[in-house]
């Protein structure tokens, strides 16, 4: 048995097997370099609280306790701000032993603080599925800042395979860095990669965006198509440091241009609850090829998108917010981020979700 990360030539062999399947089959364009992405169903069930299904039980039982109304996605419809959704997804899986998988949101789901879980029957965890499982998965969508408008078919999550334990401790981390750099900064390593916020730009005093608290709907399918204006309030300061208003959601930028070398993949994670009364909202995978030469990349930064708790806060510039944790693959995929796919945040710096345009 080859420990790591399943590459998109071995999630291939999944769906071969019957292991992932899917009505409508899978789109070849859901495969990415080492996650698959999963679309939502026909039904969105309107309910009155956030749940996991618990040992033993079906999320259908739970949703006949709590469901207040059904939407029907087929043609589109509006999730509203401030409410939880559980949408059936077109995905299953027959998990065999010792292979286990982990669900996060997509980066532009993240960057619409559109707060999106993949949860299970007999679930005792959000996004995460163990080994020998069979059923059905289904997408918790609870939208926070905006309204947005989703269709049957649309992919706001995505799911990653694992064979045993493929987390690099941090002596290999290190060993890594010291062959290939994976920041262009000091590597803080301690339980992963640490990374900070950037509130001195090197150019101009853009720092980065808040969300405005009264927008207007959001269609997930028009690319650059929202003016930022209607939706972002800028946030420009000289001062190397910002207040955080609590219950505000901010779109913010790492201080170190990352690297995924291609025989590795990358989750963020939250760093310490200590730290401050915020979170940093950990959207995604991070894969093969990010930010890598091989791919077309010279370093990305890291897209932080940032929720304040409590009380406000003052962020400073190059304070750590979260760590990276880095993952051997199985194999190195034959297809890399940013290399000949449609990657939209290959080389990025401070940058909205897709749908926007600036100006």
């Amino acid at each position: 048995m080859t420990i790591g990360v399943l590459a998109i030539q071995g999630l291939r062999g999944l769906i071969a097997r019957g292991v992932l399947s899917a009505s409508p089959a899978i789109l070849p364009d859901q495969l990415q370099p080492a996650s698959l992405d999963l679309r939502l169903g026909t039904v969105a069930y309107r309910v009155r609280a956030s749940f996991l299904a618990g040992a033993g039980r079906k999320v259908s039982e739970r949703l006949a306790e709590f469901e207040m109304h059904r939407v029907d996605l087929r043609e589109g419809a509006v999730l509203e701000k401030g409410c939880v959704y559980v949408i059936p997804l077109m995905e299953h899986l027959r998990l065999p032993p010792g292979l286990s998988a982990v669900a996060n949101a997509k980066s532009s789901t993240g960057r619409l603080d559109l707060l999106t879980r993949t949860i299970t029957d007999g679930g005792a965890e959000f996004d995460r599925v163990p080994e020998g499982y069979e059923g059905p998965l289904y997408a918790e969508v609870c939208p926070r800042s905006f309204s947005v408008l989703v269709r049957s078919g649309q992919r706001l999550n995505q799911i990653r395979f694992r064979q045993g334990q493929a987390v690099l401790l941090d002596a290999d981390l290190r060993a890594l860095h010291a062959r290939e750099p994976l920041v262009d900064n000091e590597a803080l390593i301690s339980d992963g990669l640490g990374f900070s916020v950037d509130l001195r730009p090197m150019a101009g005093d853009l720092l980065g965006y808040r969300a405005k608290p009264h927008a207007g709907v959001i269609d997930l399918a028009r690319i650059a198509h929202y003016p930022a204006r209607d939706f972002w309030e800028e946030i420009r300061s000289t001062a190397g440091h910002i207040i955080l208003d609590p219950g505000a959601f901010y779109i913010l930028v790492s201080r170190e241009a990352v690297t995924i070398p291609p025989d590795y993949a990358a989750e963020m994670a939250p760093y310490l609850a200590m730290v401050g009364e915020f979170r940093v909202h950990y959207a995604g995978f991070f894969d093969p090829g990010f930010g890598h030469a091989a791919a077309g990349g010279a370093g990305s930064r890291g897209v932080l998108e940032v929720r304040c708790h409590e009380a406000p806060f003052v962020l400073e510039h190059a304070q750590v917010v979260g760590r990276l944790v880095y993952e051997r693959m199985q194999e190195r995929p034959e297809t890399l981020y940013g290399a000949g796919i449609a990657s939209n945040y290959q080389g990025q710096g401070l940058k909205l979700g897709k749908q926007f345009k600036l100006g």
